[in-house]
């Protein structure tokens, strides 16, 4: 493998010269030394140590991105968003997936910190864990202080630049269209405790029941793993518990596909039985059978605004941009069975699709 030294010899010039053109410096260098240079990379095929180059230049040009698992549709939808601004702006990025695992979150802040990175973004939700907070805030502080930049997508506890998906607003929106359709026997499947994200959008789901006089307890909730499989065991435990539930709000896509794949599995029909309303509004939700009802967050518009905000001018304060949801109506959620409409006393609306795409 070619070095820097031959160059350098190839070319006629001194490895500093040879350097400053590979690393694109900002010293002058004469249009013939380039050109000259240039063949000599092109006809040996040298190919530049990016750790050789990082320390050349006099701007950090790479982007840390931890995710917890960007094999999960909600990141790889936000990581499209990302890497749009980056490739605009000739910014690399490194990802780094921790699977929901805070210790490993620690590692990854403290790896892209040695790696210089010019900015770091955490895309995720925060943890109920007041000693990991402090020991991410620490951290997060000691490579803001060398001229690092952060933001959050998600709720946590750091002080800074954050892009916020309205989660709590989202639940509320899934426990309304829900109780307009006359349902009271709600289960929900939830995401891990552990997660700010779970919390967030269970509030927002109790506050538009209570609203309306209904009450989620705790025999009608079951926390599982933010995927597919999570959501399919979590329905069947709910179901055994409560065999006359009439609705399902599952607190992700994945979770919902695998609520669906249970009630298919049980027979029970979807939504003249058992209504389903997920969370986020991934690709595959209108793709399922039926098509999924669900809450939509703006997913790729978020990694465009964590971006932005890292990459754009510093602010003298903290920027927190919170981002919409909505629902949308598809196939999954229809009017409660007639026999517990009367009982709660509701007339529900007629059923429609407003999705149009």
């Amino acid at each position: 493998m070619a070095t820097l030294s031959d160059v350098a010899r190839r070319a006629g010039v001194s490895p500093a010269t040879a350097s400053r053109v590979i690393n694109g410096s900002s010293k002058p260098v004469t249009d013939e030394l380039r050109e000259r240079v240039l063949a000599a990379v092109a006809e040996l095929q040298y190919v530049p140590n990016a750790h050789a180059q990082l320390l050349a230049r006099s701007h950090r040009s790479a982007v840390g991105v931890i995710v917890h698992d960007v094999s999960d549709p909600y990141f790889a939808e936000i990581t499209r968003g990302l890497q749009r601004v980056a490739t605009d702006q000739g910014r690399l990025l490194m990802i780094c997936n921790s699977y929901r695992d805070p210790d490993r979150e620690l590692e990854y802040v403290e790896l892209l910190r040695g790696h210089q990175v010019a900015a770091l973004i955490l895309a995720g939700s925060g943890y109920h864990d007041d000693a990991f907070t402090r020991q991410l805030n620490e951290k997060l502080a000691a490579y803001e202080a060398t001229g690092g930049r952060v933001a959050v997508i998600g709720r946590h506890e750091h002080s800074g630049d954050a892009v916020m998906p309205d989660n709590r607003a989202g639940g509320y929106l899934a426990g309304r269209e829900l109780c307009e359709l006359g349902h009271r026997a709600i289960g929900v499947v939830a995401g891990p405790r552990i997660l700010t994200t779970t919390t967030d959008r269970l509030a927002g789901l109790r506050q538009a029941l209570a609203e309306q006089g209904c009450d989620v307890p705790a025999r009608r909730i079951r926390y599982a793993e933010f995927d597919r499989d999570g959501g399919a065991e979590a329905t069947a435990r709910l179901l055994d518990a409560d065999p006359e539930l009439t609705a399902i709000v599952a607190l992700n896509d994945s979770m919902a596909i695998g609520a669906l794949a249970t009630l298919r599995a049980r027979s029970l029909a979807v939504p003249q039985r058992v209504s389903v309303v997920g969370f986020d509004d991934m690709p595959i939700a209108r793709d399922v059978t039926p098509a999924l009802t669900t809450v939509r967050l703006p997913l790729v518009d978020m990694g465009v605004r964590a971006m932005s905000l890292v990459l754009g001018a510093e602010a003298p304060a903290p920027r927190v941009e919170v981002l919409p949801a909505e629902l949308v109506r598809r196939d999954t959620a229809g009017p409660a069975p007639q026999s517990t409409r009367d009982t709660a006393g509701a007339v529900p609306r007629p059923r429609r699709v407003d999705d149009a795409s």
